[in-house]
Parts: C-alpha cells; sequence; structure tokens
C-alpha cells in the first residue's frame, strides 16, 4: 500500500501505529449553509478511500467532525463566526443552524452512498478539552495571553511550516500580510486558541466560561482535540482539502505536537478542488451548485458520484452539465449489464478465472487509491470472456469499493398505461400501420420510455 503524504510531497509506503488498525480524521463541514458539491465531492473521496481501506482489509476507525462553532469568514482569526452569521441571516439560534444543516447535509451523504463515520463530533461538545489543550499550551510556554484572546506563538514552533512549506520571518513583528485585529498579537501568522467576548466579538452568540475569560474557541484547536479525544495523540491519516495546508492544518500541526510532545499525523490527505466550467466554484456566480439543484435537473446522486469517480483525488476535475450527462450514460449502460448478467446468473464461479482482474483492481486501490484506473479495470471486465456469474460477482465486488448501488439494481416495472400503448404499437405494426406505428412510439418516448423491437416481439427500457 503507497500513498501521497503532503507533508513529505511523496510517495510512501503505508505503515500503521498498529498493524491492519488505521486512525482516520477527515475535516468536515462547517454546518452554516447547505454544501455544495465541490464539498461533497471531498466528502465521497474520503469514503472512497475508507472503503478501499475496507477492501484491502483494514480495520478503519473513522471520524469526520462538524464544526458549529469558532469558524470565523477569514482562517487568518478575522471577521465573523460563520454560525453567528447563519444564525442573523435566518433568524434563529446557531444551534438550530447546526441542527439544521447537519441534517441537510447527511440527507446529501446518504443520498451519495457515504458510510456513516464511525464517530461525528460537533465542536461544541469538546469545550472542556479544548480548554485543557489551551491551558497545556500556556504551561509549556507556546501560547500567551492578550487583552482580546489567548493566542498561539508560531516563533516557539521550530517546525511550524513544515506542511506548507512557506518561509516566515519570525523575527519581524508583524512580518508578511494578513489582516491583525489584534494589536497585541506578536506575529501575523500567530493564531487564536481562545476568544474572548470582546472587541468586534462583544455580541458573540455562543460562549464559555474559561479561567481566562468568558469566550469560544479558535477553529484551529476543535479539530486537534476532536482528533485527540478520539483517536488518540497520534494518527495515521487526517483528510481535507488543499485549502486546508497553509493555515488550518499547519496550525493543528503546531498546537497538537507542541501539547502533547508527540508526532501528530503520519499521512497529510489532500484533496484538489472541484471546479465548474474550468472556473472555481463559487456561489456569488450561481455555480456553488448543491445536491438538490443536481437532482432538481433530473439526475440523481449515484450519477454525481460515479462522475466523482472519473478523476484521482489529488486531481482537480472539471464540473459540467455534458461531463454529468455522460456520467449518467455511462452508468446506465453499466446497470443494464448488471441487470443482464443477473438474468444469466448462476451459482458456479471459478475463482482462478477472476484473480487476474481481482489482482488489477487492489493494485490500482493500493497505488495511492487510484479510483480512476480501477474503473478502467471495471471496464475491461465487462468486455472479457469471463462467464456471466463472474463478472456479476466481480462487479458486485468491486462495487463495495465504488459505492454505486449495484446490488439494487433491479428490473425496472413498466407502467400498464405504457405496455397497453406498446401492445397497441404491435397490432399496428403487424397490420403495417406504420403511421401509427410511429405516433405511439413518439408518445412512448414522450412518456419517458423506449421501445426498442426484437424478433420476440418488443422490449421497453426506461428513459
Amino acid at each position: 500500500m503507497k500513498l501521497y503524504n503532503t507533508l513529505s510531497r511523496k510517495i510512501e509506503d503505508f505503515e500503521l501505529i498498529n498493524d491492519k488498525k488505521v486512525l482516520f480524521y477527515h475535516c468536515g463541514p462547517t454546518v452554516y449553509w447547505v454544501q455544495h458539491i465541490g464539498n461533497l465531492r471531498a466528502m465521497t473521496w474520503a469514503d472512497l478511500i475508507r472503503r478501499a481501506l475496507i477492501y484491502l482489509d483494514y480495520d478503519i476507525k473513522f471520524v469526520r467532525n462538524y464544526t458549529d462553532v469558532g469558524h470565523l469568514t477569514s482562517d487568518q482569526d478575522s471577521g465573523e463566526d460563520k454560525m453567528e452569521k447563519g444564525a442573523k441571516r435566518e433568524g434563529i439560534t446557531p444551534q438550530q443552524i447546526a441542527d439544521k444543516y447537519i441534517a441537510i447535509f447527511e440527507n446529501d451523504t446518504k443520498a451519495l452512498n457515504i458510510i456513516d463515520p464511525d464517530y461525528k463530533p460537533r465542536a461544541s461538545q469538546y469545550i472542556k478539552e479544548m480548554q485543557e489543550m489551551i491551558k497545556t499550551l500556556i504551561e509549556k510556554g507556546f501560547a500567551y495571553v492578550t487583552d482580546l484572546a489567548v493566542i498561539y506563538d508560531v516563533s516557539k514552533f521550530p517546525d511550524y511550516n513544515k506542511l506548507n512549506k512557506q518561509k516566515l520571518d519570525f523575527n519581524q513583528q508583524g512580518a508578511g500580510k494578513g489582516v491583525v485585529e489584534d494589536p497585541e498579537k506578536r506575529h501575523f501568522a500567530d493564531f487564536n486558541l481562545w476568544v474572548f467576548k470582546k472587541g468586534t466579538h462583544k455580541n458573540a452568540l455562543q460562549t464559555w466560561p474559561s479561567p481566562w475569560g468568558e469566550g469560544f474557541p479558535g477553529w484551529h484547536i476543535e479539530c486537534s482535540v476532536m482528533a485527540k479525544s478520539i483517536l488518540g495523540e497520534t494518527i495515521d491519516i487526517h483528510m481535507g482539502g488543499v485549502e486546508h495546508i497553509p493555515v488550518h492544518h499547519t496550525n493543528e500541526i503546531a498546537q497538537s505536537e507542541a501539547a502533547n510532545g508527540k508526532l501528530f499525523v503520519r499521512y497529510w490527505l489532500h484533496n484538489e478542488h472541484l471546479n465548474v466550467d474550468n472556473e472555481k466554484m463559487a456561489k456569488s456566480q450561481g455555480t456553488g451548485f448543491t445536491l438538490k439543484e443536481i437532482v432538481n435537473k433530473g439526475f440523481d446522486a449515484i450519477t454525481l458520484r460515479y462522475f466523482f469517480l472519473s478523476a484521482h483525488y489529488r486531481s482537480k476535475q472539471n464540473f459540467t452539465w455534458e461531463a454529468l450527462e455522460a456520467a449518467e450514460s455511462s452508468l446506465k449502460k453499466l446497470r443494464t449489464i448488471v441487470l443482464d448478467l443477473k438474468a444469466n446468473e448462476s451459482h458456479e464461479t471459478n475463482e482462478s478465472n477472476m484473480a487476474d482482474f481481482k489482482q488489477q483492481f487492489a493494485e490500482a486501490l493500493s497505488n495511492d487509491f487510484q479510483i480512476p484506473q480501477a474503473v478502467a479495470v471495471m471496464w475491461n471486465l465487462v468486455k472479457s470472456n469471463l462467464a456471466p456469474q463472474e463478472k456479476l460477482k466481480l462487479l458486485l465486488d468491486f462495487d463495495k469499493v465504488f459505492g454505486l448501488r449495484l446490488i439494487e439494481v433491479a428490473e425496472e416495472k413498466i407502467p400498464k398505461e405504457i405496455i397497453k400503448l406498446a401492445e397497441e404499437r404491435k397490432l399496428a405494426r403487424q397490420s403495417k400501420d406504420f403511421k401509427k406505428s410511429d405516433e405511439l412510439r413518439i408518445k412512448i418516448e414522450e412518456l419517458g420510455f423506449k421501445i426498442e423491437d426484437t424478433d420476440e416481439g418488443y422490449t421497453i427500457k426506461k428513459l
């Protein structure tokens, strides 16, 4: 098993802390709004990686968090808390905002056939543990207190930039760019661990008492604490988007390793972004599509999942409606093949006949989760001369990773109205009334079905 580690910028052998037990943390959504399909691609890819590891006989302990407090509109500790922004927008409490958008998110992930995490912690449930880690950082000299916040001192952590590979001048106060809202902050890269209910946050809606003053946690401390509380001080895999590399994950490493005195994460995985028409996805441009918008266009959620399979997680992917239509066509073809194979199914299979395809599939997964390559193996299998029952067994086996619900594929029931029209068309053809036959064919297609003539009569399929 090999994977690309953002920390080293290299493909590395995957070696676990505990043999075959993978401790996996995935940065989940800030639940103040409906997640767009770019975020859902990230969730789907974490699911594909999790499924691939399970397929390869690893035991996974998987955590995906919900950020329901402390994530400001800028990663650099400036702006408004996103949860409060959502609460003001809708005239309800931050707790109600979180509950509402967690429910929508979980409906979306269920529709995409994403396996539910083993743990789904909410940041607001770990305030005490966050305060304990902050206390440790102060005691160890990695944090200082200003009039507005408890702040992490990046100059005290020598390897601060080991993930983002940036160069910072720690000797010059206020060096570099960035908005600094706290005049007592020693360096612009220093970040908030605990924000007091003062200054721009004097009217904060979510606050808790602390040894340093009433306030709320910074965003970065939350993931460090939830990962430690559930998985331990050192974990195998931490995954998130490439946008998390410069600040969020860099800060997680600094505070976790300073507080715990141990390596925080062995392998950092980061997914690239989803573009729309070769441009950055943007809500303001009307391209921040949600799953609901995809479904309202007539596509099912599994079609979107199939589309996600076509690009590697470390590659940017370009969304267009034409690309989604192509994915829909391929998925329909695959479902038809599965139906045909089920119709010819027997229970006799030869494992040696299937071994080569299983090996190719496993090799693709083991090479930094090359899902597009695994999809190619699947289509080569379909074209092969294996027996129908062997093809079906392998397709269902591979779908444990793809998650396309192929096992659920069944012949759709044709409405009685369509069958009646088809029978009328059959009689018209027998009477050589081809004008009426064509009219009935067009009517059947307008109702969403396609009729194809065969030597035995006809077949009907849903368009």
